[in-house]
């Protein structure tokens, strides 16, 4: 149990990481002159060398176990990450650094999921990540209003410096206190097991939900709020901040929302739709009008924070499909895919704002939001044809 609280720490920062740069867009915008597309690069770089590592971590944990997968690489990663941004001078600097931090983070979900897939019953594993990733949202909360705050008290470097430090001495806890669970036998195949699973048909439509279902939630989180905020309503870090900490919030309730759901209702597959289904919606109001009131776009926000959280049961739905000696290398791919494809939307969004005559416009916001909500729309008709993989039925 210690082990897992320290992953659990360890996946706090992760959270963190991954969406503090949107209340720091007016202090990196001054400080180091980074445009839209720069800020959407560095946000976006964490999501991919994030992603890119899960084929690094999948071979790691089954070979090497979790302890020492996770302390190393998150301990050198967001440690090096971190230091860089504090001495950063340029946004070349900052997207450096970001993706070291992506880097450093990779494993620690992984390693939990990992110790859960082994030692717990896989009826339970929807609720378990789900409440881990619930509890690891304290990030979110602490890169809203109190990052903020931070800031304007003591200025970024000084924070980054600071939470690079706990972030090490995460890692050192990690690797003292977590206990690789017993090893079971693989299929020696290596990278190979990857091209292994992608030949398993019932995954196929599967893994376009997984990489869209988590990018309108993270992006709008970790990017877009800052921007749409500040140039729409004239809003400042404090005001963003406020305005985030609900969505954080709401992320939270929803993971701990969704994580007994598929128990409840017996069903993964409809549990995941329906929930996106009112992301869909949410993403369709806000394209139809923007500039409505800022109560309006908050609720909208926290709309999309409670339903946009349905990676624990969307993980629980692939593993389901996964043989057993391609355990590690599974779950990391269905983390790749959430991961990577909100990573690949940071960069395409960022590059649609750039090519808008105004990209501070309401016109472009609209644009920008109606793109979420098509891509997910083709997704969710894919994600129909999916197979259900009920809880306590074992399909591997």
């Amino acid at each position: 149990m210690p082990g897992l609280i320290a992953l659990a720490l360890a996946y706090v920062f992760s959270q963190f990481y991954r969406s503090f740069l949107s209340v720091i867009t007016p202090q990196l915008s001054l400080d180091l002159g980074m445009d839209k597309g720069e800020l959407s690069l560095a946000a976006g770089i964490w999501f991919v060398t994030f992603a890119l590592m899960q084929f690094v971590v999948g071979p790691a944990l089954d070979k090497y176990g979790p302890r020492r997968t996770a302390a190393w690489i998150f301990g050198l990663g967001a440690g090096s990450g971190t230091l860089l941004f504090t001495v950063a001078t340029s946004p070349a600097a900052i997207i450096t650094a970001m993706g070291l931090i992506g880097i450093g983070c990779s494993p620690v979900l992984m390693a939990s999921l990992f110790i859960f897939a082994r030692q717990f019953d896989a009826a339970r594993l929807a609720i378990l990540v789900s409440w881990l990733v619930a509890f690891g949202n304290l990030g979110n909360v602490v890169g809203t209003s109190p990052m903020a705050s931070a800031v304007d008290a003591f200025g970024w470097r000084t924070v980054i410096a600071g939470l690079g430090a706990l972030s090490v001495l995460t890692a050192l806890a990690v690797g003292t206190l977590v206990r690789d669970p017993a090893s079971e036998p693989t299929d020696g195949s290596g990278f190979a097991g990857y091209l292994a699973l992608l030949k398993i048909p019932v995954l196929w439509m599967i893994l376009p939900m997984i990489l869209m279902c988590y990018a309108p939630v993270a992006n709008l989180r970790g990017l877009w709020s800052g921007p749409f905020l500040t140039d729409l309503y004239a809003a400042d870090s404090l005001t963003i901040g406020r305005v985030t900490l609900w969505m954080a919030l709401a992320m939270i309730a929803g993971s701990f929302l969704y994580g007994p759901m598929d128990r409840w209702f017996g069903t993964r597959k409809w549990i995941v739709f329906a929930g996106n289904v009112i992301v869909l919606a949410a993403l369709l109001i806000v394209s139809a009008n923007p500039e409505s009131s800022l109560t309006t776009v908050t609720l909208l926000f926290i709309a999309i924070g409670v339903c946009g959280t349905s990676y624990g049961v969307l993980i629980a739905h692939g593993r389901a499909f996964i043989p057993p000696p391609l355990l590690g290398r599974g779950v990391t791919l269905l983390n790749f895919c959430s991961i990577f494809g909100a990573g690949v939307m940071q960069f395409a969004s960022g590059a649609f704002m750039e090519s808008r005559h105004d990209p501070s416009s309401a016109n472009s916001y609209q644009q920008l939001f109606l793109v979420y909500a098509v891509l997910l729309a083709v997704t969710l008709v894919i994600y129909l044809f999916a197979r259900d993989a009920p809880p306590g039925k074992n399909r591997t």
